[in-house]
């Protein structure tokens, strides 16, 4: 399963504002009528629930928004850019790649949920705009903006209500295909599931969604045996079915090792309710040493087991050591490969989503991931939580604020003003009269004063984004 990939968006820049003047018989004082550019399309982020893997990124990897349109003459408004819809798996997070530390965009926890992920560069105003009582025939207009760039990490966070967590070969596959319909590949051998594998449970008139996440082993907070992105799918469940091999060497060490990983990676994980089944009591020995194994994990929690083979419910197991994971579970004893216990099982992962509040994983919930930066900003969240999908998110960094107009580098001046940028890039610097109204909009919007204060002579260069100009 393809569960993160890197892809690249830009959006439509907005079209350029036009300079023209209304020319018909008999209108000889028509004035200005240059039109307004269009705005460039957005980049939108859209959760589709028919979609599982992020597999159709591998060959698809820019995304770009349609680019508006110039104004015309008669106050034409250019054509906006066409919107680009990218559509992804429920349960993906966007992240910013090259922001450091990395900072979340979105989080797709909903079918149906759109983002905008980059907004289109806003239409250039036309002449018609610029038009006033002192200058009724303007020879100003404005560049379109140029669109948003951004370099983006998706990652899939599979959504399931139980995860089956374990040492390699614990028999988690197992299980899966005896409590679902799903088909997991089952063998004798460690990492014979190397991806995630879903499948729907009906127990008891009740469904709900488990996941098969691959054997975790020392060393997975780390990546080791990757283990980052076997834990990544392990934060987006509710309750985990803890399977532990009852032929091992030490299930208890098993045991103990799995919640020290889930621990060091995320103190999250770690506090999920878990239910603890010892598996393949199919086996004689196994069968045969079900007390020792009760009475050695009766030190660890206080959970309530069901009956060993051959025994009948045992009550309420004594004692928790103080750095066991919270929340209550069950001890099972069971063989996924004859199903016996199974049901047992079944019937406490019930009564632990129960108790789980299903708030804990709903939209916004998002976890710090080892100290990672997350940043949301959503737009459309009701009072109770709920997403009211009619509006649309827009998650993105404020637009910056202009504080300062004139910035020195070196000899040359820079001005920082967008909109003297903008003008200055469709000017004709032939012109002359154009020359003298765009220095009249410099005047006004305190940009003269600033190059000013900034020490500018006769002779100095100016620059304008990309136009460079000798002050006069």
């Amino acid at each position: 399963m393809i569960d993160q990939v890197f892809i690249h968006i830009t959006s439509g820049n907005g079209g350029d504002g036009n300079i023209s003047g209304r020319r018909e018989k008999f209108v000889p004082r028509g004035g200005p009528d240059g039109g307004d550019g269009g705005r460039g399309g957005n980049v939108i982020a859209l959760s589709d629930e028919n979609i599982n893997t992020l597999l159709a990124f591998r060959y698809q990897r820019r995304f770009n928004g349609g680019n508006g349109g110039n104004g015309a003459s008669a106050l034409k408004h250019g054509a906006d850019g066409e919107d680009v819809i990218i559509r992804m798996p429920v349960g993906t997070q966007v992240w910013d790649a090259d922001a450091n530390p990395p900072r979340l965009l979105a989080d797709l926890t909903d079918a149906g949920q759109t983002v905008e992920l980059a907004h289109g560069g806003g239409g250039g105003r036309g002449n018609a705009y610029f038009a006033s009582a002192t200058n009724q025939y303007p020879l100003l207009a404005e560049k379109g903006e140029t669109g948003e760039s951004l370099h983006l990490r998706l990652e899939l966070k599979l959504l399931a209500d139980v995860g089956v967590i374990g040492l390699p070969n614990a028999g988690k596959s197992s299980l899966l295909s005896v409590a679902s319909a799903a088909r997991p590949k089952v063998a004798n051998y460690p990492f014979t599931t190397l991806e995630p594998v879903l499948g729907v449970v009906e127990h008891r008139r009740q469904t709900f969604v488990m996941v098969d996440i691959p054997g975790i082993i020392e060393g997975a907070h780390e990546g080791i045996g990757l283990g980052h992105d076997f834990l990544r799918h392990v934060e987006r469940t509710r309750v985990l079915v803890h399977m532990i091999d009852g032929g091992a060497e030490d299930p208890l060490r098993d045991y103990r090792q799995i919640n020290d990983e889930l621990r060091m990676f995320n103190d999250t994980l770690a506090s999920k309710p878990q239910v603890v089944a010892i598996n393949k009591t199919d086996i004689t020995e196994v069968a045969e040493i079900a007390p020792i194994l009760e009475e050695l994990f009766a030190d660890e929690f206080d959970l309530r087991t069901a009956a060993a083979p051959g025994a009948e419910s045992r009550g309420r197991l004594r004692g928790r050591r103080d750095d066991t994971p919270q929340g209550e579970g069950t001890l099972h004893f069971v063989s996924a490969a004859t199903r016996s216990g199974v049901d047992g099982l079944l019937d406490s992962v019930l009564i632990a989503l129960d108790s789980v509040d299903d708030t804990d994983i709903a939209v916004g919930d998002v976890p710090t991931l080892n100290g990672i930066e997350t940043i949301v900003e959503t737009i459309g969240i009701e009072p109770d939580g709920a997403r009211d999908h009619t509006d649309l998110p827009v998650l993105r960094p404020k637009p910056r604020r202009e504080t300062k107009l004139v910035r020195k580098r070196g000899d040359v001046f820079v001005v920082l003003s967008r909109r003297a940028v903008r003008i200055a890039a469709l000017l004709n610097e032939e012109d002359w009269n154009a020359r003298v109204q765009f220095l009249g909009y410099l005047q006004r919007a305190g940009v003269v004063r600033a190059l000013e204060d900034a020490g500018v002579l006769p002779g100095d260069t100016v620059r304008f984004g990309e136009v460079e100009w000798e002050w006069e």
